[in-house]
């Protein structure tokens, strides 16, 4: 069962050995009650802005075909470059809080009228430098020109990482799949549940109590606190970001 915020509040009180708080109470807390519960929030997002690519931050679940497919989908229109990273997103606050621009992956499997063999490739990510400095200038000219147009190859963001722009320029309809991940929404009832294992509730409760004897002005014990947090940080990043084996292979085999 997942830790609701008010159990979380409380584990992190317990550890200073203040006083928990009640669902009856929790709303009207004061003092250092509340600043716990502040410092609750801002260590989820001290978290989720040092590793933002944590899977559960993820913006969805894999692919339902083939679950290297990412877990958003766009669908390309034929003749156009820049597609927009978040569907109904409208500004930067709502937008995602990540993207791995080095899993992109250009399709035709599942488009309507398309048939085997399909379209299925990874797109090359560029910079916009790279991109602006070698193809912008022909790809203007392609923009009415629909026989320049052709099957995306390269992947690029746009210069306020909301959009994507494809390179060539579309054209037809193709299925673009990557990988994105969502901002932490802020707890705020008591009730409300934190999207993280209940194994790693101890690294926020960590980072709390970091933040606790900062404001009590008890830099030993915070010092102890920020080490229980970055060990914490290194072993779930360990665990769910780099689980695969290191091994080592002589290529002279193959010969």
């Amino acid at each position: 069962m997942a830790t609701t915020y008010l159990e979380l509040t409380n584990q992190a009180l317990r550890e200073l050995n203040e006083i928990p708080l009640t669902s009856a109470n929790f709303a009207d807390a004061v003092g250092l009650q509340q600043f716990v519960k502040d410092s609750i929030n801002k260590s989820i997002f001290d978290i989720a802005n040092e590793e933002p690519q944590l899977p559960f931050f993820s913006a969805g679940v894999s692919g339902g075909t083939d679950p290297f497919y990412g877990n958003v989908t766009v669908a390309t229109v034929a003749g156009q470059r820049w597609y927009t990273l978040k569907a109904g997103s409208s500004d930067i606050t709502t937008d995602y809080a990540s993207i791995d621009w080095d899993d992109f992956l250009v399709t035709t499997v599942n488009v309507s009228g398309e048939s085997a063999p399909f379209v299925s490739k990874g797109l090359k990510y560029i910079t916009l430098d790279e991109w602006t400095r070698y193809y912008r200038d022909q790809e203007n000219l392609d923009d009415a020109d629909t026989q320049a147009r052709g099957e995306p190859a390269r992947v690029y963001r746009s210069p306020d990482n909301r959009k994507f722009g494809l390179s060539p320029i579309p054209d037809k309809v193709y299925n673009v799949h990557f990988y994105a991940y969502e901002k932490p929404t802020a707890l705020s009832a008591h009730g409300d549940t934190i999207a993280f294992p209940d194994q790693y509730s101890n690294v926020i409760t960590a980072r709390t109590r970091y933040y606790v004897w900062q404001f009590k002005d008890s830099p030993q014990q915070a010092a102890f606190a920020l080490e229980d947090f970055k060990k914490g940080m290194r072993n779930m990043k360990k665990n769910l970001l780099n689980p695969q084996p290191k091994y080592i292979t002589d290529d002279r085999i193959y010969f």
